[in-house]
């Protein structure tokens, strides 16, 4: 099976999450999901994505979220470097 996509999914009604994504069935989930509360950027949600959190950067654990696939606005697909928490994940 191929690992999900490290992705950054932003919801309908302004909730932003990284994780694993996986759409299938008409649902989104991501597994090892944490909410993006603030981006900590200055170049804005592609910068977090290219080059992952900053010091400023906001990351609450959300475990496995689920959402219909027509609250999704659209995905960003993450430098997988730019995001050890996510790489440690995955050689455990």
């Amino acid at each position: 099976m191929t690992q999900p996509k490290l992705q950054i999914a932003v919801l309908d009604r302004g909730f932003v999450y990284v994780g694993r994504c996986v759409l299938a069935d008409g649902m989104l989930t991501v597994t090892d999901a944490q909410c993006i509360r603030r981006w900590g950027t200055t170049a804005g949600l592609g910068q977090l994505a290219l080059t992952g959190p900053t010091s400023a950067t906001k990351l609450d654990a959300a475990g496995t979220v689920r959402a219909p696939q027509s609250s999704l606005m659209h995905l960003l697909d993450c430098a997988e470097t730019a995001w050890p928490q996510f790489t440690t994940a995955l050689a455990e």
